[in-house]
């Protein structure tokens, strides 16, 4: 039989030694020193541990309060451009989300936006396109393929160093007007425009770029006027399923997607059954679609008799019905207009509002911290980044500076 009395004092003496552990811990976990904070900073940064001379510059910068120098050094690094922002962005360009994935124009001209510290809106409207220098040895870019890009990471090339840009206009034949940086770039048209009814683009650009679903957008009030004949309205025969459901979504998606009107993914889906040799097919003005007799692409005019009496696209003109109802509060721009033509304008309506700022906040913060946000001080920090980001250009290299800066105590 125990003897009471001791058996209280081994529980004393247990609670004690958890309460050090957890006092020290406490200690370690929010007071790290500056030496360990620089080597959390490039670590959080890059993935890959600093050499001495490196920590010691920053350690001497974090002493001297100029934090932001510090993660400077650590964003000079290769792998921040090849590991870290490679692997950030890359599941943006596939609907599976795939890290691994080969690198490839999108991926690529979002780092190059990133290391020139280029207003990040751009990467929704802009004329913009980052490839290998000439000197890198690699086969050039090609609208047709990979190549340009799979070379790259199979020789594991140093972004930071091999980028340079130029603009899809110049490369891809594309008109100034309809090129919207990523939303352009052939990787993307590979993975959201290749058959369907390129809405699949309108929705991985809301996941990617607004991180929402359509779900979480879902606002029946909005008017069904614009929704395609493509959407029953009668889905297993009972019209409250599109009443209740379908109209959420679609009301405000199809007036919106319409901006892609004119854009497809083509390729022989006999000889090459999954597009890797397809490329952007852009109907220009004064383009007849053999499929519809006008400039819209056949795809959009598909299953008309799932509905007749449902809109019938005959250009590329949008409107955002989201600018009134629940999803009001996304913030938009009042001083753009609320509608327009095709896929550059309305890439600036989703760019200019203040849930596509916060989201590439969030996106960082969850990328360096390893954590999403989990309390008000959090949340606070949030918000003060988000004000940073718009109000000093759109500069994403900052955010990944504040970020690094704000959990380098953990």
């Amino acid at each position: 039989m125990k003897h009471p009395v001791r058996q209280i004092g081994r529980n004393k003496v247990a609670i004690s030694c958890a309460l050090f552990v957890v006092v020290l811990f406490t200690l370690t976990h929010s007071y790290a020193g500056t030496r360990e904070q620089a080597k959390r900073i490039h670590d959080r940064l890059t993935g890959v541990p600093p050499s001495n001379q490196v920590l010691e510059q920053m350690e001497s910068l974090i002493s001297a309060g100029n934090v932001r120098g510090a993660a400077d050094i650590a964003m000079d690094d290769p792998a921040f451009y090849s590991v870290t922002l490679k692997n950030w962005i890359t599941p943006w360009t596939n609907e599976n989300a795939d890290v691994f994935a080969p690198l490839n124009d999108y991926t690529a001209t979002v780092i190059g936006i990133t290391r020139d510290e280029i207003d990040f809106r751009q990467i929704l409207f802009g004329d913009i396109l980052y490839i290998a220098d000439a000197s890198s040895g690699v086969p050039a870019y090609s609208i047709t393929n990979n190549a340009h890009y799979q070379a790259l990471d199979d020789q594991s090339a140093d972004l930071k160093d091999v980028l340079k840009a130029t603009t899809q206009s110049a490369l891809t034949g594309l008109p100034t007007e309809a090129t919207a940086g990523v939303i352009t770039t052939r990787a993307a048209a590979k993975a959201f425009f290749k058959d369907g009814t390129n809405r699949a683009m309108f929705r991985f650009t809301l996941i990617n770029h607004m991180c929402t679903d359509l779900e979480g957008l879902k606002d029946t009030s909005r008017s069904p006027d614009r929704i395609r004949q493509d959407v029953s309205r009668s889905p297993g025969g009972d019209s409250r399923i599109f009443n209740n459901s379908c109209v959420g979504c679609h009301s405000g998606m199809d007036p919106l997607a319409q901006a892609f009107a004119y854009y497809n993914y083509e390729y022989n889906v006999n000889s090459d059954p999954e597009g890797e040799q397809g490329s952007l097919q852009y109907n220009q003005a004064g383009a007849t679609d053999p499929d519809t007799g006008i400039q819209v692409q056949g795809k959009y005019l598909i299953n008309g008799n799932n509905f007749p009496y449902g809109f019938i696209t005959n250009n590329d003109n949008w409107s955002n019905y989201w600018r009134h109802g629940l999803n009001k509060n996304l913030g938009w721009d009042e001083s753009l207009p609320d509608n327009g033509s095709g896929a550059k304008s309305m890439g600036q309506e989703l760019a200019n509002s203040q849930k596509f700022a916060s989201c590439q906040v969030t996106k960082v913060f969850k990328n360096i911290c390893l954590r999403s946000p989990q309390d008000s001080a959090d949340r606070t920090k949030i918000t003060s980044m988000t004000n940073t980001f718009t109000s000093t250009g759109y500069n994403i290299k900052q955010v990944f500076a504040d970020s690094a800066d704000y959990c380098k105590g953990e």
